[in-house]
């Protein structure tokens, strides 16, 4: 059957729309990694290794660290809106694939991920976090476990300045579970850190010594 769908619908490229892949080789090639040096705390890139960096010092955020695998920028924009807003389910074993080959596996007891809104999840098929969570799980041999849930809607982030993001996602999420002390939160985008500092704050209040924040792509300035 995949065969024939493949011949009515061949695959194109979510990010250039050539034939092939769902990421092809050209823009693959040209995706932008979060290479080192970058900030310990919040992974933004930097000239050289800093424990906090200009986009981090003086905040109060709730996870140890964040590490991201790409720039938001260039292939990496249409993927992840074709990822989220077309709901395409086969992007999510490919986007788990290239952050398993960037970001190392976490020390961490559990993988959770920031819970759809379900409002918005109405007009989407698959929620990226959680299916980004699903895949790295048995890459990293790890349990994936859904810790948290929203607990009101919030205003989109992107619609948002920076001064208003934090604010924004205050009281957003509710403890569904005890977490354990160690734990890897995964969402697609790291942008302003407030949403996954948030979500972190929840989970520590759950129980969690150590929270690990990973996302397959991160806005860079």
């Amino acid at each position: 059957m995949a065969w024939f769908v493949e011949l009515l619908l061949p695959s194109r490229c979510v990010s250039c729309g050539g034939p092939g892949e769902a990421l092809c080789a050209d823009c693959r090639s040209v995706l932008r990694p979060i290479a080192l040096p970058r900030c310990t705390r919040c992974g933004a890139p930097t000239a050289w290794p800093v424990d906090r960096c200009r986009e981090c010092v003086g905040r109060r955020l709730a996870f140890a660290s964040a590490v991201s695998a790409y720039a938001y920028t260039g292939p990496a924009r249409p993927f992840v809106r074709a990822w989220k807003e077309r709901g395409l389910r086969r992007l999510a074993p490919l986007a788990a694939e290239l952050v398993a080959g960037r970001v190392a596996r976490p020390a961490a007891d559990a993988i959770t991920y920031i819970p759809p809104d379900p409002v918005r999840q109405l007009t989407r098929s698959c929620h990226p976090a959680e299916s980004l969570a699903h895949e790295l799980g048995p890459r990293w041999e790890l349990d994936v476990a859904g810790f948290l849930a929203r607990a009101r809607t919030a205003e989109r982030q992107a619609s948002l300045p920076r001064a208003r993001r934090r604010a924004n996602v205050q009281g957003s999420f509710r403890p569904i579970a005890g977490s354990p002390a160690r734990v890897v939160l995964v969402d697609d985008i790291y942008t302003t850190g407030a949403t996954v500092s948030a979500a972190a704050s929840v989970l520590r209040a759950a129980g969690a010594k150590h929270v690990d924040v990973v996302t397959f792509a991160r806005a860079v300035r």
